[in-house]
């Protein structure tokens, strides 16, 4: 493919919109880590009997001699017809990148419903209330994926998953967990409590201090006589999540059992978001672990 105004190339495009995208339930992946983490979820989707992932496959034919591994990949994942070598130009008219990273692949939605996440007994899950940053949106899903958290919910004032930028954040975690779209805190709080999961609200405000949580959960571990915990972390949690800005609202507060403030120690008037749950998350994570 050398012509950047062929149909193909536009129809692609396309995806670029939140409309086609809903409409087709279809999205772009970009980049080499991307679109290497798509094929493997491809492949291993076929071969536990699902449906394919990855409906097409772009790249230019420096992109595949710079990254050798895909021809495998490509191969092993059944996608041979699929591929379309094209050129940096045309790869540029299918993106909104300003310099294409050389293959781009045409997926199908991941998002599952959240009967599905509850169904399998989560211990550790995050959910975004009204995040409207996709680059905040994609490093908070792959924080989650680095934490081991077993699902991530966008709510449904959140911004779109698939929106490109937020795709490109993840780079491919979001291929590695369970997402669910489209749902208010309220049901996913009363859902989350049907399986034993405490709520936590990570809020600056919040009465209790992540740092002595962590605390009060190492001391447990080793065995130590410690007060009454006033939330043990190494319970089953689903944390929550504000907007960026305005953080939680007073109804998403009134869902936690507890607010939780990461302390800060130095001058900054707080941490982004992602950073923030990327330290809350992390401090679930060990300490399930360390139980």
């Amino acid at each position: 493919m050398t012509n950047p105004r062929a149909d193909r190339a536009k129809d692609v495009a396309k995806l670029l919109g939140r409309s086609s995208r809903t409409r087709r339930r279809q999205f772009l992946v970009e980049g080499p880590q991307a679109v290497r983490e798509a094929l493997r979820a491809h492949r291993d989707c076929l071969q536990a009997g699902g449906d394919a992932l990855v409906d097409e496959l772009y790249a230019s034919r420096e992109c595949l001699d710079r990254f050798p591994e895909f021809e495998d990949l490509i191969e092993s994942s059944g996608l041979d017809s699929r591929l379309r070598i094209a050129s940096e130009l045309v790869l540029a008219a299918m993106t909104d990148t300003v310099h294409p990273q050389g293959i781009v692949a045409v997926c199908r939605f991941v998002d599952v419903p959240l009967t599905e996440v509850i169904a399998a007994r989560p211990q550790l899950i995050a959910m975004m209330c009204r995040v409207q940053d996709p680059g905040n949106a994609g490093a908070l899903l792959r924080a989650a994926d680095a934490a081991g958290a077993d699902a991530v919910i966008f709510s449904s004032s959140s911004v779109d998953a698939y929106n490109p930028k937020a795709v490109r954040s993840t780079a491919g975690s979001l291929f590695h967990l369970p997402i669910v779209l489209g749902v208010e805190p309220a049901e996913v709080a009363q859902a989350c409590r049907s399986v034993g999961l405490g709520v936590l609200a990570a809020d600056g405000y919040g009465s209790l201090n992540l740092d002595e949580l962590q605390d009060e959960s190492a001391a447990r571990g080793f065995d130590q006589e410690t007060p009454e915990a006033s939330y043990a972390l190494e319970q089953p949690t689903l944390w929550l999540l504000g907007n960026e800005a305005q953080g939680l609202s007073v109804e998403e507060l009134q869902l936690a059992d507890h607010r939780v403030a990461v302390p800060v120690y130095g001058s900054a008037e707080s941490l982004n978001l992602a950073t923030a749950a990327t330290v809350c998350l992390y401090a679930s994570a060990r300490a399930q672990r360390r139980q």
